[in-house]
Order: C-alpha cells, then sequence, then structure tokens
C-alpha cells in the first residue's frame, strides 16, 4: 500500500510539472529550461537526502541519471514545447508499457492478467491521442514522438532504479540521478541557465524535486509492475492541470480527455490488484 500511495504522489507532482514547465518557457531553448527544472529538483532532493545519507551506494545511480532525467527531461522539455503539456503528459503515459514489458523479461517480476489489462489500457490512450485530428495549428506532432522516446528512457530509469535499489537510500538515490542529469543538459545546452530561466522554472523544478524522491521511493517499497502504472495517471493531473490553467493554447477536447481516462483507468486497475 505504501508504494501505491508514493506513486499516485509522485504523479501528482509530475503532472503539475508539466504544465509548470509550460507556463515557464520561453522560446526554443529546452537544454537551458530542462537544466533550469533539474538544479532546482537537485536542491529538493538533496535536502531530502541530507536526512537519510548513503553516499557509499549512490554511484550506480548516477548512471542510471544520464538516462532520466538527463536525455530524458531535454526531449520531454521539447515536447512540451512543440505539442503542449496536456498531450505530452497522456504520451509520456503510455512509459509503463515498455517498463512492464523490460520488468517481465529482465527482473523476472509476475505477470497477472490485470497487470497485462491496465497496461494496455493505458497505451490505448496514448493511441487515442496519435489519432487525434483536432489538434491547434501551433501544436506540432513532432512532440508526441518527443514525448513517446522519453517515455522510453523513463521505462529504462525506472527498471535501473528498482534493480539497484538495495544499494541506497531512495532520497540519496533520487538526488544522484538529478545530479546526472544537470551534467548531461548542461553539456547539451554548454550554458548556464539565467537568473530569469531559474525564476521562471523554479515552481516546475521544486514540484520536479518532489515527485522524484516520491518516486524512488516508491520503487524501493514496490515492483515496476505495480509503480509504473501508476505513475502514468500523471495524465490525469497534466490534463486536468492544463484545462484549468492553460485552456486557450491546450485545446483540451473529448479525445484527449478519453485518452488520459484510459491511461487512469489501467493505472487503478493495477493499483486495485496491489492493495
Amino acid at each position: 500500500m505504501t508504494a501505491v500511495l508514493l506513486a499516485v504522489a509522485a504523479a501528482a507532482f509530475f503532472g503539475a510539472m508539466t504544465v509548470a514547465i509550460r507556463l515557464g518557457l520561453r522560446g526554443r531553448e529546452a537544454g537551458a529550461a530542462a537544466l533550469a527544472t533539474i538544479l532546482t529538483a537537485l536542491v529538493v532532493a538533496l535536502i531530502a537526502a541530507a536526512f537519510r545519507p548513503a553516499v557509499d551506494g549512490a554511484w550506480p545511480f548516477l548512471l542510471a541519471g544520464l538516462i532520466a532525467p538527463g536525455a530524458s527531461q531535454i526531449l520531454f522539455t521539447l515536447a512540451i514545447h512543440e505539442t503542449g503539456a496536456s498531450r505530452t503528459s497522456v504520451t509520456v503515459g503510455t512509459a509503463p508499457l515498455f517498463a512492464v514489458a523490460i520488468a517481465i523479461v529482465f527482473l523476472d517480476e509476475p505477470v497477472s492478467a490485470p497487470l497485462i489489462a491496465g497496461a494496455l489500457a493505458i497505451v490505448g490512450g496514448g493511441v487515442l491521442l496519435a489519432a487525434e485530428r483536432t489538434r491547434p495549428a501551433h501544436l506540432r506532432r513532432i512532440g508526441l514522438v518527443y514525448a513517446l522516446i522519453a517515455a522510453v528512457l523513463f521505462a529504462t530509469r525506472d527498471n535501473l532504479v528498482r534493480a539497484l535499489h538495495g544499494h541506497a537510500t531512495p532520497e540519496t538515490a533520487a538526488a544522484a540521478t538529478l545530479l546526472a542529469g544537470a551534467i548531461v543538459a548542461f553539456a547539451w545546452t554548454r550554458r548556464a541557465p539565467t537568473r530569469g530561466e531559474m525564476a521562471r522554472l523554479a515552481p516546475a523544478g521544486v514540484l520536479f524535486g518532489l515527485s522524484y524522491v516520491c518516486l524512488f521511493a516508491a520503487y524501493f517499497h514496490g515492483n515496476v509492475t505495480v509503480v509504473s502504472p501508476l505513475v502514468a495517471t500523471e495524465s490525469l493531473w497534466g490534463v486536468a492541470l492544463s484545462a484549468l490553467l492553460i485552456r486557450h493554447s491546450e485545446h483540451v477536447g473529448p479525445r484527449l480527455l478519453a485518452g488520459a481516462a484510459l491511461v487512469v483507468a489501467g493505472g487503478v486497475v493495477i493499483g486495485l490488484t496491489q492493495t
């Protein structure tokens, strides 16, 4: 039950972070925006890690951080710029398809009919989004591609975290991955974010840091096949907050809502089978 609650909290923070990035994003400099977000999140994770440090076991998580949030956060930010916060949220919600497949094949985690049904429902939401025909002209389809690649990277990171979970505390592991992510983002953009970028992306960074701490704690308590689909319910938060705060630019229509509903339904099915 602890893993389920932590995963739902991580999803809520992540969905809110997606909208906060959209609100703070200016221009096409995704690398700088990603770096500003990660740096603030790193501060949050370091504060949390100070209460339960475990530096000796943190180094393997630096490798996971090169994948996500390193490469993934840049693609994620690009996706938000190109196709909006709500559509990025739903597309990234397909990550459980990849995470569950990797966990079953490489981590020998158990498979059951509810897990498969939940994962398929989540993927069905992504299919509805891809088939959308009423997307506003300023939102480009290439953003869905960026978001899908980010989802694969998220899924890979999730399985690495689960495989390495015995070697550090969740807070220290989260800080280590965020540190590696900051290095990748800096190498991509090759400049430090400006004071204005840090200020605009600070709310997103705080939400991102809280999401990461909750996410890692969830993986330290539960299987990938349980946690990852529940985290995919961030689509609900992303779409709902987009409709509330940036409806004029997102065009949240019936197909998008149906896709988000499928994603959430899949997560609920999986969560209920584990409680």
